[in-house]
């Protein structure tokens, strides 16, 4: 057990806390304010106030913690060692940074609740992040710089029991669009084959023709090939199901569909299903409401994890309207445009609600790529694409984190664009 002595415990210091210690290094820890107790305390023990009692491990801390509400915070990224950090402390700290009030900053999404430009879907964009700016926004520097605390207090504290934690994958699907061709209704098959002639795209054409009378299956269609990856490599694999109403954005099926029912019943058979909440759900808890019923009367079984289309998030809009419905997880942190670790961790971790000072039940996933944004936003070749993949996995596993990838069903189609990028999930999950 490890002993913190501050002046004031708080609802931010107690979250931070136990996400440094108990989440990624296995270290329980509790708090005292009072010095005798500290004192008098015979395991691994650390002061984080404005100024040591002793000579014991001491931080610094910086007055994000005791505070309330959003403040502008000028910060400057400096260095620890070869590691980003910020908010520094004076020459009697063990370590030149407040690296409790750093790692809230960035766990919290403290900056996104600042005032932004917001990209075309009204997003928090990879650019306007202190990450991104400062060049780490592909390393996990919070589970870095736990890891480096980690050994000065070995160091401190030798004969503690120290505890570590195992690398974990999880494979995530996201199914914007069950199928390419098959059972879009008379209006869209029909619109499809016009707007294939009116582009010259022939072969498109013959393909859904082929499809469309069960002569091919359609490209989408891999769900077989995912399960079967999955059961071979042994990796868990979640499946996200749009099935809001169709617009410019959501073009799957009608929920009502009863083949894409059959779908996605088959697929819960064989791995967890989860809610991927339409374009317009990310500020509407109506909206949100409405698709996890129809979900869940799909599958008879209560929905529990949740990720936005589009990556749309509000915060802390968007979170605040899944825990009213009472989901678990949300497997939405991340970027479209940008790889890394938007929240700077490859650690799960709860919500922490700014605008009412509480760690809630809600527990946020993040993923570290997606296969879009390797190819489309970003431009890399397929050779470059598992490149940075694998550059991000071992990042992961230099910290013993939670790797999350973010695949579609129609990225391992091996269909036109595609092609090839079923090998590069294989090897994603292996």
């Amino acid at each position: 057990m490890l002993l913190v002595y501050t002046h004031k415990i708080t609802p931010r210091l107690n979250y931070i806390f136990k996400q440094f210690f108990v989440r990624v290094l296995n270290i329980p820890v509790t708090f005292t304010t009072k010095v005798d107790e500290f004192v008098a305390h015979n395991g691994p023990k650390i002061t984080y106030a404005k100024a040591p009692l002793g000579t014991e491990f001491f931080i610094r801390s910086h007055d994000l913690l005791f505070e309330q509400g959003i403040n502008d915070i000028d910060i400057k990224v400096l260095k620890w060692d070869e590691t980003p950090c910020f908010f520094p402390t004076g020459e009697l700290s063990s370590i030149p940074f407040d690296i409790f009030a750093a790692s809230f900053y960035l766990i919290s999404r403290y900056e996104e609740y600042l005032p932004h430009v917001q990209d075309e879907h009204d997003r928090f964009p990879a650019e306007e992040s202190i990450a991104f700016k400062n060049d780490f926004l592909e390393r996990p520097v919070i589970d870095i710089w736990a890891y480096k605390f980690l050994e000065l207090l070995k160091k401190k504290f030798p004969n503690y029991d120290y505890k570590s934690r195992k690398f974990n994958l999880i494979s995530t699907i996201d199914v914007d669009s069950a199928f390419a061709y098959k059972h879009k209704g008379v209006v869209r098959t029909f619109g499809g084959f016009v707007n294939d002639i009116l582009h010259f795209r022939f072969v498109n054409f013959w393909h859904r023709l082929l499809t469309i009378f069960n002569f091919r299956e359609d490209p989408f269609n891999t769900f077989s090939k995912i399960l079967n990856i999955k059961e071979k490599y042994k990796v868990p694999t979640l499946f996200f199901f749009l099935i809001g109403d169709y617009t410019t954005y959501d073009k799957n099926i009608s929920f009502s569909n009863n083949k894409f029912k059959s779908l996605i019943k088959s697929v819960a058979d064989y791995a967890k299903i989860g809610l991927h909440p339409s374009y317009f759900t990310f500020k509407s808890a109506e909206k949100l409401k409405k698709e996890k019923l129809r979900l869940e009367r799909i599958t008879n079984t209560p929905i529990t994890f949740s990720r936005q289309h589009f990556l749309r998030l509000s915060m802390p809009e968007t979170y605040q309207n899944l825990i009213d419905l009472d989901l678990k997880e949300d497997y939405t942190m991340g970027y479209a445009k940008q790889v890394g670790f938007r929240a700077s961790t490859c650690t799960p971790f709860y919500f922490y609600d700014l605008d009412f000072e509480i760690q809630t039940p809600l527990k946020i996933v993040p993923f570290m790529v997606m296969d879009v944004t390797l190819k489309n936003y970003m431009q890399l070749s397929k050779k470059k694409s598992l490149e940075k993949i694998l550059e991000l996995k071992n990042e992961v596993k230099k910290v013993e984190g939670t790797f999350v990838s973010l695949f579609h069903n129609e990225t391992l189609s091996e269909n036109k664009e595609w092609k090839g990028w079923l090998d590069i999930y294989k090897k994603t999950v292996m």
